[in-house]
């Protein structure tokens, strides 16, 4: 049996629950998608993009593209963002549209608590003429899901001020069932089945000099029927230009980061990743590029921008 045969099975299995969002190893850059209260916290107009091949040379593997822009509304505490997510794997090809809403409120003189809301619409295609059939008698495969729409909503709490930042949230609350079309009315059979992912991200920034900073960060994944799944980072930010890292996924893979603030407004970045598991002999790692533009309202946030 091929691999894209393989992957496919482990995506759309009714029996077998896995981590189905969007994955990313620059997560912390790319806060947005995974918690709706992080809309407008930088304080600037945020643009970001990002490109993600995963497991480069396996047939089938997940290629995942993301882009973002969110805002502080004026001198509210409000903040709203748009964001798009594609996420392709074997004959798959899934796209995610949100609208994020948040809401902040000061507790001390450093620290804001904000809350968030995620509206989501979710698109499905499969095209299962791409899969190498065994049964040519399994119906369940002759008929292709074009544009399968699910919708969804999703909240989240961020706890944050310059230096530290904690961050709760669960960006699909509604768990959807995409059914076979040939299933009877009533039938708990179906193709695919995502659940509730529930995360949580931490991190604080420490000043050694200077020129050098430190921020180790760390997220926590909860998926029914997956294991726990937690990344941990720390990445130098030196003479508030270059960033330099390296995370590790438990019992997955190992990542290297780096990235460069061209000017005030421009950042690029860049990280690979190496599997740790028995994966590992059938490709070449993942590589995951990224680009931000920020157009902030005073000047004082260029000369001191914020590390997360």
């Amino acid at each position: 049996m091929k691999t894209k045969l393989l992957l496919v099975l482990m995506l759309l299995s009714g029996c077998i629950y896995a981590q189905q969002d969007a994955q990313f190893t620059q997560y912390m850059y790319n806060t947005i998608n995974i918690n709706p209260a992080y809309a407008g916290s930088r304080e600037s107009l945020n643009v970001f993009i990002l490109h993600r091949s995963q497991w480069v040379g396996l047939d089938g593997a997940p290629t995942t593209n993301a882009a973002s822009i969110h805002t502080p509304i004026n001198d509210s505490n409000i903040g709203i963002g748009v964001s798009i997510v594609n996420d392709k794997i074997g004959p798959s090809d899934e796209n995610n549209i949100a609208v994020d809403l948040s809401y902040s409120i000061n507790t001390s003189k450093d620290f804001k608590l904000s809350f968030g809301l995620k509206a989501t619409a979710n698109l499905l295609n499969v095209d299962f003429t791409r899969l190498n059939r065994y049964d040519l008698n399994d119906y369940s495969f002759e008929t292709n899901i074009d544009n399968k729409f699910s919708p969804n909503i999703g909240v989240g709490l961020y706890f944050h001020s310059d230096y530290t930042y904690v961050g709760l949230s669960a960006p699909n609350l509604l768990e959807t069932n995409h059914f076979d079309r040939y299933a009877g009315v009533g039938s708990s059979t179906y193709i695919a089945r995502e659940k509730i992912h529930y995360y949580l991200m931490a991190g604080h920034v420490f000043d050694l000099n200077g020129n050098v900073k430190f921020k180790p960060s760390m997220l926590t994944k909860v998926v029914q029927g997956s294991p726990l799944q937690v990344d941990l980072s720390g990445n130098f930010l030196i003479n508030e230009k270059f960033v330099a890292g390296v995370a590790y996924r438990w019992s997955a893979s190992v990542s290297a980061m780096v990235g460069f603030q061209a000017n005030d407004s421009w950042f690029i970045g860049y990280g690979y990743d190496l599997e740790t598991t028995k994966l590992a002999n059938y490709n070449s790692g993942s590589h995951e590029i990224f680009l931000r533009y920020e157009l902030f309202k005073n000047y004082d946030r260029i000369v001191s921008p914020r590390f997360f």
